[in-house]
């Protein structure tokens, strides 16, 4: 290996192009390694293109980067609807397909028969044991966790996860990697929540109860955390960011995990989900967003 373990890496796959996917394949291309963007069909794959020019323009707007460094990255960035065509050669592979187990384990089977004998193999998920998915694939040793936050090109952190058989090797390589494309990277255990979501979910859920339960408007809940702590952003905003239906099934693997009452999804979360309020990305949530 070069003097530098993120050397290793000098292509990357992204499975699965949503804001997730599109945010990851933004952040390596900047970062000046080339990215493929794998998703099941055209139209994904042209909402997932859409995506990463949106958000490097609002980059280029903000002086975050130059006209040249913007064009440079799309040159970087290849999108395919095959899923062979997109891990073969590339030395990480980023799972970033919705947070459903049996998808992601579906798609860790199909990855096992195309990925070269040493590429890496990480999963995004925010709340599903990395075991779960690694046993899908033969090589266990070469699965990790690599969970980003939203929106990726943003927030600097990266929880690594390392599983009982992760090798020190692929540790040291993500690591690294991670702070080549410009992201903090902090190392956790393998249990459902990992770090972050351990702690955010018990206070978002507490906030989504106080509101069900009539207690204070969403606006007061959210006043109260932003200019009585500090917090950027309300728990309730936050929720409809993150996606209802994402906390929802983060809400379930804690539970399910835990048994803590917690970390259970409150009936109000349910309810918005069955009937499409997930939040930002579909205009509606505990507020309602315009088209913009």
């Amino acid at each position: 290996m070069s003097a530098r373990a993120d050397e290793a890496i000098g292509a990357v796959a992204v499975v699965g192009g949503g804001f997730m996917g599109a945010g990851i394949a933004e952040s390596v291309a900047v970062a000046g390694v080339p990215v493929t963007v794998r998703d099941v069909d055209d139209e994904r794959i042209a909402d997932a293109s859409r995506r990463i020019v949106a958000s490097l323009d609002r980059a280029l707007a903000a002086d975050k980067i130059d006209a040249a460094r913007r064009e440079e990255a799309l040159g970087r960035i290849s999108t395919t609807t095959s899923l062979e065509e997109a891990v073969v050669g590339s030395d990480l592979i980023v799972e970033a397909v919705p947070e459903v187990l049996e998808a992601k384990q579906q798609v860790m089977r199909e990855l096992d028969g195309f990925a070269s004998s040493d590429a890496i193999i990480a999963s995004n998920t925010s709340s599903i044991p990395i075991a779960q998915l690694a046993a899908e694939v033969r090589r266990a040793d070469q699965v990790v966790g690599l969970h980003f936050f939203a929106p990726v090109p943003v927030m600097g952190l990266v929880e690594v996860v390392r599983t009982l058989d992760t090798s020190d090797r692929v540790m040291t390589v993500v690591r690294d990697f991670a702070e080549r494309i410009g992201k903090r990277p902090i190392e956790t255990k393998d249990r459902s929540g990992f770090i972050v979501n351990m702690l955010l979910v018990p206070y978002l859920m507490a906030a989504v109860r106080m509101y069900e339960e009539g207690f204070a408007t969403r606006e007061d809940i959210d006043d109260g955390m932003c200019l009585g702590c500090g917090y950027p952003m309300g728990p309730l905003h936050l929720c409809d960011l993150i996606g209802i239906d994402v906390l929802y099934a983060v809400c379930d693997s804690l539970f399910e995990e835990f048994k803590r009452d917690e970390y259970a999804p409150p009936p109000l979360l349910k309810r918005m989900l069955a009937s499409g309020r997930l939040g930002r990305k579909s205009g509606l949530g505990f507020y309602e967003y315009g088209s913009g």
